[in-house]
């Protein structure tokens, strides 16, 4: 299964940086630009989170000071991979011709 992964991901004529997940609904990274943005969300949300954690007092202020930064960097992400990728729909196994 894996080497038919990495053969979709390889047969990308045009450039998406996140191609469509071969099984379910979403994105997987299929170039470098991908894996970067991929990269950079992850540490965001790790910095965000040591973040939170060093400056909240209650369980009020994590939620709080946690909730809206995370929506906004997932959004982005999202928006990210929408615009730099194919279009998402459900499938199950590669499209045959």
């Amino acid at each position: 299964m894996i080497n038919e992964y990495i053969a979709y991901l390889k047969n990308n004529p045009k450039g998406y940086w996140f191609k469509r997940k071969l099984y379910g609904w979403g994105w997987v990274p299929a170039l470098w630009q991908g894996w970067a943005a991929t990269l950079i969300y992850i540490l965001s949300l790790v910095y965000l989170f040591m973040r939170i954690d060093e400056n909240s007092h209650s369980i009020s202020d994590t939620f709080i000071d946690m909730a809206v930064p995370f929506l906004v960097l997932t959004g982005l992400f999202i928006l990210v991979c929408y615009l730099k990728g194919q279009k998402p729909r459900w499938q199950w196994g590669e499209e045959k011709e």
